[in-house]
């Protein structure tokens, strides 16, 4: 649905019921900051830092954004804001705003069309940070202001601090750093959240000390976000639900490396590298990983415990079926179809799912900790177990690194999940060099396709190599992998590599549309462009 569409049913003051409005705003003496949306957005101005509330893509701003595209759009007049939010959110903010020319920089990921081509157009600068730092880089003054935060909530209490929605991200940094705040109260996201949030914050060196979890279960701080209400210059009132992604149907590949998984962990519980009871898990955003993970569905494995950013639909149906104890993570981003559920039940999931500011979340020092299992997606994948996740043919941005440089860093075991091939087979994920490093060789462990699984623990370079193109690559490629490998193990050099050659695959694929050497002879030449 086109989000110009997605308007809310609620105005300032003309809202559905007084009672409505009573259970959400307990502090009275806010009621008279009520705006609506357009009122709101007449605050923000050109040149101004936007900060919001947001995660992949759940409780993010929509009535305030919406508004401010339409203002531009009907006014023609100039404006261009940085926007910060703690990963990707919907169309009605990133989507509207980017088309609108509103957004010259963002930070720091992104999963939009719209904003995604105008980055790859130059339009607009795109800083890709781990998601860990955000919150850090904000409190150490590395971004210099803040104008305006805009905050999803469910509530704000008789205390005038806010009950957040269904993520969490860099709102409490937002909160305390912003000169200004608006309050979007949702009314659409359930009271029934209350209480699953756990808002806890670090300070800045030298006086920060270590962050007290010990289990994914450990709650270390408090159910609200404080709030200055001094500062707050709006409290606008909407119903829009969460414009979230469906997700890809569970295709026989996906089940194959599922399946993969499954007997990796037995084989590792049987050498007695991890308890039978597993370690926490962590597991990347997006249709591959949540498809991966519905393996533990039918698995052996119960009681099983999550440390993660991002709580999706498999995550929900394994804490439906009882095999979770503890799932933990910065939002919850099911698809539409799961969303209704959770509006309509979220009593279900609430005693099992903790929600954490992102820099908890994203904690190498947590992470590191647990020994957290970490479960990501690659674009594509180099012989030598680098990996790229990012950007397409080396310079196309796809959405951002996220969190996978956080937990694959930190992790006790780092497992990348790819299909060996796409575009119809004219594209191998596994190529010679990856176009563009997010993950080097030194944070990857384990290599899943559905040709099989590379263990690269403990091996060079060379060993690596073969390990890779043997298990991992598809058919199709297998021997033009090997005839690379053997002419560039030829030169003396730790890691073999011919760097005339290194990116002939993704040249081949632009200029001819396919990265397959039909002529069976010499590699393509760079030239040839």
């Amino acid at each position: 649905m086109n989000s110009t569409n997605r308007q809310s049913s609620y105005s300032a003051y003309s809202l559905e019921g007084e009672t409505d409005m009573k259970e959400r705003i307990l502090d009275e003496s806010l009621i008279g900051k009520i705006l609506t949306a357009e009122e709101a957005a007449e605050t923000i101005i050109d040149g101004m830092t936007v900060a919001t509330s947001g995660f992949t893509p759940s409780g993010y701003p929509k009535a305030v954004p919406l508004a401010l595209a339409k203002r531009v759009r009907n006014t023609q007049e100039k404006m261009e804001i940085t926007l910060i939010a703690g990963a990707s959110v919907g169309d009605e903010l990133d989507g509207e705003l980017s088309r609108e020319g509103i957004i010259k920089r963002r930070i720091p990921y992104q999963t939009n069309e719209s904003i995604r081509s105008k980055i790859n157009r130059g339009e607009i600068q795109f800083i890709d940070q781990h998601l860990s730092h955000v919150a850090q880089n904000i409190n150490y003054n590395f971004i210099d202001k803040i104008d305006v935060a805009i905050i999803e909530a469910i509530k704000i209490t008789e205390e005038g601090n806010i009950i957040p929605s269904t993520s969490i991200g860099i709102s409490p940094t937002i909160v305390d750093k912003a000169k200004n705040i608006i309050i979007e109260v949702n009314m659409s996201q359930p009271l029934e959240l209350e209480g699953i949030h756990d808002i806890y914050t670090i300070k800045n060196p030298p006086f920060r000390k270590p962050i007290p979890i010990i289990n994914c279960f450990d709650r270390i701080g408090s159910n609200y976000i404080p709030l200055n209400k001094e500062k707050i210059s709006g409290i606008v009132i909407t119903d829009i639900k969460d414009n979230v992604r469906p997700l890809a149907p569970v295709n026989d590949n996906n089940k194959i490396m599922a399946g993969i998984l499954m007997e990796f962990l037995d084989f590792e519980i049987r050498k007695g590298r991890i308890p039978k009871e597993l370690l926490p898990l962590q597991s990347g955003v997006g249709s591959v990983a949540n498809a991966v993970l519905k393996g533990f569905l039918n698995s052996k494995y119960d009681n099983l415990q999550f440390y993660t950013e991002v709580i999706q639909d498999s995550i929900l149906d394994l804490v439906e079926a009882g095999r979770v104890c503890c799932a933990s993570g910065t939002a919850i981003t099911p698809s539409p179809e799961k969303l209704k559920e959770i509006l309509l039940s979220m009593k279900r999931y609430r005693d099992k799912i903790i929600l954490r500011p992102q820099e908890i979340s994203n904690h190498p020092e947590i992470i590191r900790r647990l020994g957290v299992i970490a479960m990501n997606t690659a674009i594509e994948v180099d012989i030598y177990g680098n990996v790229n996740s990012t950007n397409v043919l080396g310079g196309n941005m796809m959405n951002g690194i996220g969190g996978s440089g956080d937990f694959a860093r930190n992790a006790y075991l780092s497992i990348f999940f790819t299909e060996s091939i796409i575009k119809d087979a004219h594209i191998s994920t596994i190529v010679p060099l990856v176009s563009h490093h997010d993950h080097t060789e030194h944070d990857v462990d384990v290599i899943i396709t559905e040709r099989g699984i590379a263990d690269l623990r403990g091996l060079s370079p060379k060993e690596r190599a073969k390990r890779i193109i043997e298990n991992c690559a598809h058919p199709d490629y297998k021997d033009q992998l090997r005839e690379y490998y053997n002419r560039a193990s030829r030169r003396r050099g730790h890691i073999p590599i011919l760097l005339n050659e290194a990116f002939s695959w993704h040249c081949r694929f632009e200029s001819v549309g396919t990265m397959k050497n039909d002529t069976g002879g010499k590699e393509y030449e760079l030239s040839s462009n």
